[in-house]
């Protein structure tokens, strides 16, 4: 048996996590992705934490892949590229629309040389429009598409997102786009191209936002912690000062949630009879139940709440997230051996399959630690692979250094 994309080449050039994370998913179901960095290497590979000469944030995103160094300005180096795109199955990138173009790279340029390529590009605005140059990271993102203004206390200074929003929903669409053209092409032997947007991206994942303005005119607000249709909904503090979500999206979980912190003398009030009656209530039904809460243990609540099925738990750090029995049992940590970083703990893909699933056979690769390997595949050979490094088109990973833990 084989994992779902084994035998699928994909080809990725991007930087830090977009592009990256997409090549990432493909490479845990099976494809060989073979990553192009410049001779500089990915720019996250310059992010912290470093350690013996590693960026351990890099190996997190790069896992499963194999690491070819080319020098695109170049034109033997994108000749190289072009020799792989006839050889493979999928071209990700994640460049500035009309940059590879230039370097006659862009999506003809490889569909001329391999008619069945997929080619998803990945953006802050989208390869046409006015903007499709302007310069986009992840709060950029955030803040043009609209979720950051619905983020944080009403009329106060928005709050970020404490993870990387835009790009995980920039590269979740990618997967899902670069998927479905190998669906496609499988069926009717016809490549693609698909053009995905961080910034749109991002307002599809704020599909109740979206649809409130575009059906009412109406400008959604930020809410704090609260939900935007129903309550309670939301997080409330404890006697230990503790912090635990608690969400009752229907009359029976209210019920419940409300005879649990003493409070069912309310239920026969009717500005709390209905889901529609609750939210509208929400400031006095508060007034009830946050002191309410308050004077409970969030360990107590969070257990009567489970036990009587209410949807709830507390604000987790980190370490009580990877310390959970549920996390602990689930195998969410595991283990993958680095030449430089020796053994490290890592996340495995979220999804598990009954046979043949995502793993972590490899780990992320050094830089140029693959560029011979994959120049050999494409029939140079020794000299000329010599002198393609000579010539500083390509590079070959050093020899690791003895391995440091972390604690050194």
């Amino acid at each position: 048996m084989a994992k779902p994309l084994a035998g699928i080449r994909v080809i990725e050039l991007a930087n830090f996590i977009a592009g990256p994370l997409c090549g990432t998913l493909l490479a845990d179901m099976g494809a060989d992705v073979v990553k192009i960095e410049p001779p500089q290497g990915d720019m996250g590979r310059a992010t912290p934490p470093i350690r013996n000469g590693e960026s351990v944030s890099f190996t997190a995103l790069n896992r499963n892949k194999r690491s070819l160094v080319l020098d695109l300005k170049r034109p033997e180096a994108q000749e190289i590229m072009r020799k792989l795109a006839a050889k493979s199955d999928v071209f990700v990138e994640a460049n500035r629309p009309g940059a590879l173009e230039k370097m006659g790279l862009g999506a003809e340029a490889l569909k001329a040389v391999n008619p069945k390529i997929i080619y998803t590009s990945v953006s802050g605005f989208g390869q046409t429009g006015p903007d499709r140059r302007r310069a986009g990271v992840n709060l950029i993102i955030e803040a043009f598409s609209g979720p950051l203004s619905v983020t944080g206390e009403p009329g106060q200074m928005p709050v970020r997102p404490g993870v990387q929003t835009a790009d995980v929903f920039g590269a979740l669409f990618a997967t899902y786009a670069t998927l479905a053209s190998l669906v496609g092409a499988a069926r009717t032997g016809e490549g693609r191209i698909a053009d995905v947007s961080l910034v749109e991206a991002s307002i599809a994942a704020a599909a109740w936002e979206a649809a409130e303005f575009l059906e009412t005119g109406q400008v959604p607000q930020p809410m704090g912690n609260k939900h935007r249709l129903t309550a309670p909904y939301q997080l409330f503090e404890t006697s230990d000062r503790r912090y635990v979500a608690i969400g009752t999206p229907n009359t029976m979980l209210f019920e419940k949630f409300m005879r649990l912190i003493g409070l069912e003398q309310h239920l026969t009030d009717p500005r709390f009879a209905t889901y529609a009656q609750r939210k509208a209530n929400e400031t006095p039904l508060l007034a009830l139940v946050e002191p309410a809460v308050r004077r409970m243990n969030s360990d107590e609540l969070e257990k009567g709440l489970m036990e009587a099925g209410v949807p709830c738990a507390k604000v987790n750090n980190f370490k009580e997230v990877f310390e959970h029995p549920q996390i602990v049992a689930r195998n969410v940590v595991t283990s993958v051996e680095h030449p430089r970083l020796g053994t490290m703990k890592v996340t495995r893909n979220p999804v598990l399959f009954d046979h043949d699933g995502p793993g972590v056979p490899r780990p992320s690769p050094m830089l140029g630690e693959h560029s011979q390997a994959i120049l050999t595949e494409l029939g140079y050979d020794d000299t000329a692979i010599k002198a393609l490094v000579a010539s500083g088109v390509t590079k070959l990973a050093t020899p690791a250094q003895p391995k440091m833990t972390a604690a050194e």
